[in-house]
């Protein structure tokens, strides 16, 4: 699962560096996405790319927007 979210956001060429080097942890199902990306569009962008894979309810967002 963390592989697939990875190469999902990589795939995503309107992000920036920032927002694909965001962490991907899975623990038994649960995701958390953790890390600064540049705006909160693109924090909403890796919330639902990885709720598309894991589903929505399996995921914990700890991604920060940096100034």
């Amino acid at each position: 699962m963390t592989q697939n979210i990875r190469q999902a956001i990589i795939d995503d060429k309107s992000l920036s560096t920032n927002a694909h080097n965001v962490k991907v942890i899975t623990v038994r199902g649960m995701v958390t996405l953790k890390g600064p990306v540049r705006s909160e569009e693109e924090k909403r962008t890796i919330e639902e790319i990885a709720g598309q894979v894991a589903g929505r309810d399996k995921i914990t967002s700890e991604i920060g927007i940096a100034p």
